[in-house]
């Protein structure tokens, strides 16, 4: 086993560490003011990320998570995994590299999956940064955990599909430069249970498309990214919108999720260590009791055990990745199950020693830790509950005493 990086992605971490350091970091705070600047949160982008997406394509940092392909920078998901988890860092910087969730799921779909016409009007414009995407498969009337169960209706009429029904937590919808949504509905009742679904696309300023409201997050709005209610009354669009053909929708909701996981995972595992820089930084300048913090046994023990758990979940991410990029998504489907349950865990437990150690001080906006929890609690939920990869991870096990 080879636990070294390749040149090639030593030389990216380097890149990425200092445009993080030079442009990043400096500018987490001017992004929310110029975001509070505006007269609505979700009605304008703050400047300083086009600026900073332009330094990006500039240095070439740009579309790092296409894995073999064209269209990227043809990096393995083992090689992208330790520059996904710079970016994870940082809340704005995803995007600035235009690596950011869902777009990278909605262009793997389109690259994968996407017919020329798809790919020529929507993916181009997703890969140049010129427009953003968002996701709607869960719905508020049954447990989207099992997708299954989804009601949505996509239904044939001549050269159209008609769409009903109401998604929620389609995350980017607010943007205002979010044009396109993948929309997961059922076309076939009748089919084989995995056959029923179909995924289409649906310009968001096509008749019948209303956005509801948007959803906060323990309060955080995420603008101008957003979580977005959005209602389909009897929307009509092309046939050839529809991906792949009628009953793929379940076949390409896995391709897509395997990666969006794990991106996921890698993105969590950058956010935790900032949150133990966070910690180790601060309890060295404070004292309680007679002592700095640092010198503290309690405080000792949460270092050592965020530094333990922070290694053990980054490994397994990397076999993952390693698996995916050298037996294929379906064979990792148990190691991508695993990293999902651990990465969102792990942090969970890096940030809230990090609050805690950091007291009234880690709940406030002065530092990104309260943000950072917020973000991170969705993910035992999102691409799936714990309970639903737990499920999985022990049908699994138990198939080899069968």
């Amino acid at each position: 086993m080879n636990f070294d990086y390749s040149p090639r992605v030593k030389e990216y971490q380097e890149k990425l560490n200092a445009f993080m350091d030079q442009y990043i970091y400096p500018n987490e705070k001017v992004y929310e003011e110029q975001l509070n600047a505006a007269p609505d949160r979700f009605s304008a982008i703050p400047p300083i990320m086009e600026t900073l997406k332009a330094k990006a394509r500039e240095q070439r940092l740009w579309n790092l998570f296409l894995p073999e392909s064209e269209y990227g920078a043809g990096l393995t998901n083992l090689e992208y995994a330790p520059l996904c988890e710079i970016m994870g860092r940082s809340a704005i910087a995803p995007e600035v590299f235009n690596c950011a969730a869902p777009d990278t799921g909605n262009m793997e779909v389109l690259v994968r999956y996407g017919s020329d016409e798809q790919k020529e009007k929507w993916l181009k414009p997703l890969l140049d940064g010129k427009i953003r995407s968002c996701f709607s498969m869960t719905e508020p009337d049954v447990a989207s955990s099992d997708a299954t169960n989804i009601q949505a209706s996509i239904v044939r009429d001549g050269d159209e599909y008609v769409i009903n029904g109401t998604k929620w937590w389609s995350s980017g919808a607010g943007d205002p430069r979010c044009k396109i949504a993948i929309v997961m509905g059922k076309t076939n009742p009748e089919a084989p249970k995995y056959e029923q679904q179909s995924m289409i696309l649906v310009p968001l300023d096509t008749p019948g498309v209303k956005i509801k409201r948007m959803l906060p997050v323990f309060g955080y709005d995420h603008a101008p990214h957003g979580h977005a209610e959005i209602h389909f009354d009897n929307v009509r669009v092309p046939a050839s919108n529809i991906i792949w053909g009628e009953g793929k929708g379940f076949a390409i909701a896995q391709g897509r999720l395997g990666p969006g996981r794990i991106h996921h995972c890698m993105r969590t595992i950058g956010a935790a260590e900032r949150a133990l820089e966070v910690l180790c930084e601060r309890v060295q300048n404070r004292t309680a009791f007679g002592k700095k913090l640092s010198e503290q046994g309690v405080i000792r023990e949460w270092i050592a055990d965020s530094r333990i758990e922070i290694e053990q979940a980054r490994l397994l991410a990397l076999k993952a990745a390693y698996m995916m990029d050298t037996v294929g998504n379906k064979a990792a489907r148990t190691e991508i199950a695993m990293i999902k349950v651990v990465a969102p865990n792990m942090a969970l437990r890096v940030l809230d020693r990090a609050i805690q150690a950091l007291g009234a001080a880690g709940v406030s906006d002065d530092f990104t830790l309260a943000a950072s929890w917020a973000n991170i609690r969705t993910l035992r939920l999102a691409d799936g509950p714990d309970e639903v990869h737990r499920r999985a991870i022990a049908r699994y096990e138990l198939q080899k005493y069968q």
